[in-house]
């Protein structure tokens, strides 16, 4: 494919956390490497956005954000390729600052990942709009509860979802009416190195109890993680003390589950940065966990990107099965549940056959979310004619 100038507009300032910045920079980090001229871009929308995790307060100063997107552009290599829009002080901050409304009137393509950017006038200029759904069902829920929400979504061109099941038959996302393609997290592979295999290690995960309120939708309950982990509560009794959550939201249950045996720990401080979190997963025996109760109900299909890192890693996980294996393979370092019986066979299995599994994890990440091969698809697909859903008006004449 020919040189492309595209825009990632995605949330690292105003979500200055390591796993939300692996989520972003490898996208950004991915076209770059394909030969790309990308540049990744952030609005702070209209109202206070801006989360410093050593405060843990939440405003509009994008202060600890602008620093820490700094850090890790610069540690990848990206340094100057990013901007930050200040919608508050009507400003543009960060290094491609001045040239932020050159970039957008220049370029091919806009990547607009998560959709939780404002889409102003500067990015509707832009001839191919990809909006990529991270967070399926929730999104088509919205679309379908918010007239507005739906009105934004239609300004884009092309539409991709990590609910990777989205046209197969079974599939319970609710149909918004647009023309959604699956897609996954590429993973730039260098950038994760296997590390020598912890086999004293825990089983972890990083997750959110309660991200926001459940939703309903004719007549069905879509919920959080909360309650896809009710079933498993027990489960370190039959597994051993082996199981470790760094758990966040108000709502954890977290003295609940220290007396349960899990081990807990304050995820901010492996999220601290992309590498703290990627040495959180590196120290970790495999990945144990669950899945948002709606993406499960549903059989959305949906794959965690930190899950993709475990992989990457060397690092084998059990996890809930979202409908992932009607397009993942499940047995040999993925190792997928329904109930808690099939969980403790996974972390058996994983205990049995540990080396095995390690090196299977890294063959799956190699084979299934390589960034040249995922990203390469997303492209291709959204530049041609066949794919592309040219955009509506937000309001008919």
């Amino acid at each position: 494919m020919d040189q492309l100038r595209i825009i990632v507009l995605g949330y690292m300032v105003r979500g200055p956390l390591g796993g939300l910045a692996w989520h972003h920079l490898q996208f950004v980090m991915g076209l770059a490497r394909l030969g790309h001229c990308v540049h990744f871009l952030e609005d702070s929308d209209d109202y206070p956005s801006c989360y410093d995790p050593i405060h843990d307060v939440t405003d509009k100063d994008p202060a600890y954000g602008l620093q820490f997107a700094g850090n890790v552009f610069e540690r990848a290599g990206l340094a100057d390729c990013w901007a930050y829009h200040d919608a508050h002080s009507g400003q543009w901050l960060g290094p491609s600052a001045v040239a932020a409304l050159d970039r957008c009137a220049d370029a091919d393509l806009l990547l607009n990942l998560s959709g939780i950017n404002p889409l102003r006038p500067w990015f509707l200029e832009i001839p191919v709009r990809v909006l990529v759904d991270t967070d399926p069902v929730f999104t088509q829920l919205r679309h379908l509860t918010n007239p507005c929400a739906h009105e934004i979504a239609r300004l884009h061109t092309a539409f991709f979802s990590f609910g990777e099941n989205v046209q197969r038959d079974g599939c319970g996302i609710p149909v918004d009416g647009l023309p959604w393609l699956p897609t996954r997290q590429p993973v730039v592979l260098d950038a994760w190195p296997v590390t020598p295999p912890r086999p004293h290690g825990r089983f972890t995960t990083i997750m959110q109890w309660d991200s926001y309120p459940a939703r309903e939708y004719n007549g069905v309950r879509y919920g959080m993680k909360s309650e896809s982990f009710r079933p498993y509560t027990d489960l370190p009794s039959r597994a051993g003390r082996c199981l470790e959550l760094a758990l966040g939201s108000p709502t954890a249950p977290l003295s609940r589950l220290r007396r349960r045996g899990w081990h807990i720990r304050d995820p901010r401080r492996p999220s601290r940065d992309p590498w703290s979190y990627q040495r959180y997963i590196q120290r970790s025996k495999a990945e144990f966990s669950v899945a948002k109760h709606g993406y499960v109900i549903s059989r959305s299909g949906w794959f965690s990107e930190r899950s993709a890192g475990y992989l990457a890693s060397g690092r084998p996980i059990v996890v809930e099965d979202t409908g992932f294996t009607d397009w993942l393979p499940s047995g040999a370092g993925v190792l997928s549940f329904h109930t808690p019986d099939e969980a403790l066979a996974g972390i058996e299995a994983v205990n049995g056959r540990y080396a095995f599994h390690c090196r299977a994890a890294r063959e799956i990440a190699e084979a299934h979310f390589d960034a040249r091969t995922v990203l390469t698809r997303l492209l291709e697909s959204a530049m041609s004619s066949t794919s592309v859903a040219r955009a509506k008006p937000a309001v008919e004449a």
